[in-house]
């Protein structure tokens, strides 16, 4: 038997690396991490979910205070924006989770090698000056910002979404190009400390991927908030002069071309995966035509002994599904079973409200075959109503015949709480009838999904 470095050699330390690398370490594999950032945690740590979580935290705050919800409950006050303490505070989140990441590693006996690595064959990593050789190697590369053809990120007037967690006043005039989850949540921070946003959306409708009416609803919300939205409309050009950039936009059939102006554009139409200098070819593994690796139900490539996870394979981009990921591969290696359930994985919005959603769409289910949907209103529900939260709904698909759950949706102040829930009912296989007769606690937000599942029935008693 060959004589490696390690047992596990993970690459990146985002959520999908960190955790399998934690978890090979606990199955008593020797396990190292190659990390290129000087903190741990990857993008999601360092320069999205955490941070920009920790904006939208405190602009909900500000939002209160300045648009009179506070003032409704007897709170008068008038705000003033601290903008580099709110990023001051940001950045402590940063630093605590991803300092938190780097205790766990030496807890777990983990080695960090700093550095970038690339392949030189199907057990040996370059990382700098060091080859790094490894029974297996787990590809946890991540994604980077889906680039708009034509445009230069100069994270000054047009910036990707690390550039707008960094803006360092609030813009006028912000125009996102991008309908999509992280385009609608920084859009929200600097919309609810002052700036002026419009949205532009190659497609009709903003949110790809949810359901329908959760789309509309949504979209029906942020316009009420003050959000300007021009959907069925592409950038065919953006010009910068340094102080402001002008687009120009086209209707998405074709017509007649319009300009607009902002003092800061956010490029925000998806991200792509990161497989950039890992010398791939060396070993004999290729993309595919999204430029992912393709892995088996066990998530091992093409290469015995390489496995790869998260934003780096097909599937949704989300940071929890790497992590499931993370920590099957560690133990199918380990030669244990690994399994990780793709079909119920929640996908969130931290909007306010929240939007959640986990399973089918409405859409989808409905061309699978017949279908029950239950609905009920946020509005009639009795801490949201007490909190005033009363927008949203949450909306439970049913399959006719057997009654089993196969999709639910929600938007709730917080939906990304309540999903939880659905997902785990979801992995028991549970009816509308076994969500319905749970007793849940009231007053709660939850109590809504509770109703939703009678709803189904059509027993839904608040309604």
């Amino acid at each position: 038997m060959a004589d490696y470095d390690f047992d596990v050699l993970v690459i990146g330390s985002g959520p999908g690396g960190y955790v399998a690398a934690i978890r090979a370490a606990q199955l008593g594999l020797r396990t190292a991490c190659v990390e290129s950032r000087e903190t741990l945690g990857g993008t999601c740590l360092n320069v999205g979910c955490i941070p920009s979580k920790a904006l939208l935290h405190a602009s909900e705050y500000f939002d209160a205070a300045a648009n009179g919800t506070m003032a409704k409950m007897g709170i008068k006050v008038t705000p003033e924006l601290d903008l580099p303490q709110m990023h001051a505070q940001r950045l402590d989140a940063v630093k605590q989770l991803t300092g938190g990441i780097a205790f766990l590693f030496k807890k777990n006996k983990v080695e960090w090698i700093k550095g970038r690595g690339a392949f030189v064959d199907a057990h040996t990593v370059q990382v700098g000056e060091r080859a790094v050789t490894a029974k297996d190697i787990i590809i946890a590369t991540g994604s980077t910002v889906t680039p708009l053809p034509g445009v230069t990120i100069d994270q000054k007037v047009i910036v990707d979404s690390t550039g707008a967690l960094e803006l360092e006043r609030v813009p006028q005039h912000l125009v996102v190009i991008g309908g999509g989850v992280i385009g609608l949540e920084l859009g929200s921070v600097w919309r609810r400390l002052g700036a002026k946003v419009t949205c532009i959306e190659f497609l009709d409708q903003i949110l790809p991927g949810f359901d329908g009416e959760i789309r509309k609803e949504s979209n029906k919300i942020f316009r009420k908030q003050g959000f300007e939205f021009l959907l069925s409309t592409k950038v065919t050009h953006v010009a910068n002069d340094g102080q402001k950039a002008t687009l120009t936009l086209e209707p998405a059939a074709g017509g007649e071309a319009t300009t607009i102006e902002a003092d800061c554009v956010l490029v925000s139409i998806g991200r792509r995966a990161n497989t950039d200098g890992l010398a791939l070819d060396a070993v004999g593994l290729a993309t595919n035509t999204r430029g992912q690796v393709e892995i088996d139900h066990r998530f091992q490539t093409s290469v015995p002994g390489i496995w790869a996870i998260g934003d780096v394979v097909p599937g949704p981009m989300l940071a929890h599904k790497a992590e499931d990921e993370g920590i099957a591969v560690a133990e199918n290696i380990a030669g244990q079973t690994g399994i990780v359930n793709h079909d119920v994985i929640p996908s969130v919005v931290y909007t306010w409200p929240e939007i959640a959603g986990v399973g089918l769409t409405e859409e989808a289910a409905r061309e699978k075959g017949e279908i029950k949907v239950g609905k009920f209103p946020m509005l009639a529900n009795s801490r949201a109503k007490t909190n005033h939260e009363p927008d949203g709904f949450v909306k439970i698909i049913a399959d006719a015949k057997s009654d089993r759950v196969v999709g639910v949706w929600a938007i709730a102040s917080v939906a990304g709480t309540m999903i939880a829930e659905a997902g785990l009912a979801m992995e028991f296989g549970a009816t509308s009838e076994d969500i319905a007769y749970t007793c849940h606690a009231h007053p709660t937000h939850s109590e809504a999904i509770k109703e939703a599942a009678m709803a189904v029935r059509g027993k839904a008693i608040h309604v």
